[in-house]
């Protein structure tokens, strides 16, 4: 199994220049913790990922430090170059970048670099779950199917 096949392809996004208290209330609106910051392609209407804010970003650079937000913008205070993977990198390849740089989510690129999605453990999660109830299932199936066949 791949990322492209798990990750969310509805990604939210912002701007570098974007205003972070509407950062903010996008995050409120969506009931997420996380954005994509991206840089548009105009002759595509494509989209690079340049950087990521979080919701503990805000609080760690701006809530704690006691920084107005309306005077700061995302790029103020998000976090640039993100570690990215690409739409075909195997589940498992992903779990170790995850684990290994320490974070739940990652934004997703396919072609020439373009985001295309962002995969977070919950989405690993859920397809793990659906795998493991499949075996469930499937044992609980012999055994029903071996006692129909060997009474």
């Amino acid at each position: 199994m791949d990322i492209g096949t798990l990750c969310n392809r509805n990604v939210i996004m912002v701007r570098e220049l974007d205003e972070l208290t509407l950062a903010a209330k996008l995050m409120r609106e969506k009931h997420i913790g996380y954005l994509v910051v991206v840089k548009p392609n105009i002759a595509d209407g494509s989209f690079s990922p340049v950087g990521v804010l979080t919701d503990r970003d805000i609080v760690v650079a701006v809530v704690a430090k006691e920084a107005d937000p309306r005077s700061l913008t995302v790029g103020d205070v998000m976090t640039r170059q993100p570690a990215v993977v690409d739409e075909q990198t195997a589940v498992s390849t992903a779990l170790r970048l995850m684990r290994q740089i320490g974070v739940r989510r990652l934004p997703v690129i396919g072609r020439g670099g373009m985001l295309v999605g962002v995969l977070s453990m919950d989405d690993v999660l859920d397809a793990l779950a659906g795998e493991l109830t499949d075996v469930a299932g499937s044992i609980r199936r012999e055994i029903t199917m071996e006692g129909a066949l060997r009474p």
